[in-house]
């Protein structure tokens, strides 16, 4: 592994905290899933590269639709825990190693996904160089990226709150917003050597938790807050999170609290 930065911190409590609660992170981002398996287009004979596959959701979708799954991750905790979730499924494999160098076999997968896993790179145009050659000729790129904050969207208005506290990333989060920008991404893609790089908008539900303050907890839970308010006074902290628990409760429903979130959805082609 090459990048050292990320590898501490994803090996650390960081990862730890993702790998022991990848329900709640999926309740995130699963909404997500319907646009990038559709920008994905996998099929039945499809090799599949996970990027960044985390606790292993997205690879276990891919094996449900492709011929084999391959998911790549740097964490180890994460890893292990793919690999806990997945021991009754044939076609998947998850693999320990920093996927910006890592030998994959040379153009030994149709397709490439990643739900949020492609940010962090130490040097991103090297690392879709090494997805680029990983992928057949022909083969298919598809990820999600955050989008910019938005400083009026619910998910701001609700943590309002915290805005003032959580002023850095925490070693994890380092990069973060690193693709955040199309103009970015299709900068990066090209030098990498894709080509059809269409990046689009994708707005989807997140769910936070059960009711405003189940979310509420989730949310001072993650590490970017945690990390920024590791030295705040605990009355402070209470009381933040009872602030951003008033913040969601207008977005309680039955189904959970919901807000809606944005992304940027990339496809490309190798």
């Amino acid at each position: 592994m090459t990048d050292n930065q990320q590898a501490e911190a994803w090996n650390g409590w960081e990862g730890e905290l993702w790998a022991s609660n990848p329900q709640r992170y999926d309740g995130m981002l699963d909404d997500f899933n319907a646009p990038l398996f559709a920008a994905a287009g996998i099929g039945p004979d499809d090799r599949v590269l996970d990027v960044g596959c985390g606790p292993g959701s997205t690879t276990r979708l891919a094996a449900e639709r492709a011929a084999r799954a391959v998911g790549v991750d740097i964490s180890a905790p994460m890893v292990a825990r793919a690999r806990a979730d997945a021991t009754d499924i044939a076609n998947i494999e998850f693999v320990l190693a920093d996927a910006q160098v890592h030998p994959f076999p040379e153009a030994g997968f149709d397709v490439a996904i990643s739900r949020g896993g492609v940010m962090f790179f130490a040097d991103l145009v090297a690392a879709f160089a090494n997805i680029h050659r990983a992928l057949r000729p022909g083969g298919r790129l598809a990820f999600i990226s955050p989008t910019a904050p938005d400083p009026d969207g619910d998910y701001a208005r609700a943590t309002a709150a915290l805005a003032e506290f959580t002023t850095r990333p925490s070693p994890a989060a380092s990069g973060m917003m690193s693709l955040a920008a199309p103009e970015r991404i299709r900068e990066v893609l090209g030098a990498a050597g894709f080509r059809d790089i269409a990046v689009a908008k994708v707005q989807a539900t997140e769910n936070l938790g059960a009711d405003a303050a189940d979310a509420a907890d989730f949310i001072c839970s993650l590490a970017p807050v945690q990390f920024n308010l590791r030295d705040v006074d605990r009355s402070t902290v209470d009381r933040l999170r009872d602030e951003v628990a008033a913040g969601f409760r207008p977005h309680e429903t039955p189904q959970g609290v919901q807000v809606r979130g944005t992304v940027w959805l990339t496809s490309a082609i190798r």
